[in-house]
């Protein structure tokens, strides 16, 4: 398959076609601001030198929402959990797993990485690594459907729809009437998926919708100040993992009760919010099954006997688990006990 050349790479670059093969190959002396330019611009029109040899027996996985930005994700129940699955897996296969790290970019040399096929997590839109990745013809499977599937694509996803509305119900038959979304941060199919989700659902019920931008770095909930100083909502669902902590932070601060003030629901693989007080309810995604089966199936897709897995979405259930935090509501006349709201987590 043809495609763009040494030359082009130089011709583009404004630089001699030595300097982008030291620069791709991590030779000679350059600066590293023509290294990065000259590997940025090879990954922008797709360049592979298509001549790096296939291991055999490695994998790779990438995690792509936030690539290029330094963040550690094995600090992420939800990823840690993937991870841990996907490496016993692939180990069960025969296989190494290379887990490459977030600040992976544009300037990566991706077209010299020897792997035989690639776990890309969470895509985003325009995912500069996918581009990189397919040029080179590597052979993919998705944790997340991408958001510009291509003929022949396979992703294992939950299903979003499904389990927003579920969600949403359990609130709503709890009593909530004033429900809010916290995500909007990440470009993936995930929360775009949940956020649409939600918009739809509260305009079928007549209600307005509220979607709160998840800050990871806004501990102390204060992204939630004003709603909850308005009283503008009676639940939350988050749906980030640090999500659930902020919103209980925030709460105890603008003496809010939970469930009696304020349900919550937290998409989460973190068990200390089983742990806290009260307890809160949780949805998991079950990373480790997704994992099995992402792997399993991009194991398929090199093996030569194997019958390869069918395009399209392999789907893992997700699991509502209902807690204190998104019962119904206590009674009037109920007696509280202590003097402020027990929304600090205790695990």
């Amino acid at each position: 398959m043809s495609g763009p050349t040494l030359a082009d790479v130089a011709r583009a670059a404004e630089v001699s076609t030595a300097t982008v093969s030291h620069a791709l190959n991590g030779t000679g002396r350059l600066a590293d601001s023509t290294r990065r330019r000259v590997r940025e611009v090879a990954t922008t029109l797709g360049y592979s030198s298509r001549r790096t040899p296939r291991t055999g027996k490695t994998l790779g996985v990438v995690v792509t929402t936030y690539a290029g930005s330094a963040w550690n994700f094995l600090d992420v129940p939800y990823f840690a959990r993937l991870l841990t699955a996907a490496t016993a897996t692939a180990h069960a296969h025969g296989y190494a797993l290379t887990i490459l790290p977030t600040t992976c970019g544009v300037e990566t040399p991706w077209h010299t990485l020897a792997v035989d096929g690639m776990l890309i997590l969470d895509s985003p839109t325009d995912d500069p690594v996918l581009r990189a990745l397919r040029a080179r013809d590597i052979p993919l499977v998705f944790d997340g459907r991408p958001v510009d599937p291509k003929p022949g694509d396979v992703w294992v996803d939950n299903d979003h729809i499904a389990t927003t509305r579920e969600v949403l119900g359990h609130l709503a038959a709890s009593g909530a009437r004033r429900i809010a979304l916290h995500a909007g941060y990440g470009d993936e199919h995930y929360t775009r998926a949940v956020t649409r989700t939600y918009e739809q659902w509260c305009h079928e019920h007549g209600l307005t919708a509220r979607v709160l931008t998840f800050d990871p770095h806004d501990t102390s909930g204060h992204g939630f100040d004003a709603v909850f100083a308005a009283r503008a909502c009676d639940a939350v669902y988050t749906i980030y993992d640090p999500g659930g902590r902020q919103v209980l932070a925030a709460a105890a601060r603008h003496g809010l009760w939970i469930p009696d003030d304020l349900l919550l629901v937290c998409a989460s693989e973190d068990q200390t919010y089983a742990e806290n007080d009260p307890p809160v309810s949780t949805v998991t995604l079950h990373p480790a099954t997704i994992a099995e089966t992402a792997v399993t199936a991009l194991v398929s897709q090199l093996s030569p006997t194997a019958p390869p897995p069918p395009p399209g979405a392999l789907t893992v259930p997700a699991v509502l688990h209902p807690r204190h935090s998104s019962r119904c509501r206590a009674r009037p006349g109920s007696t509280r006990p202590g003097a402020s709201p027990p929304n600090t987590m205790t695990g």
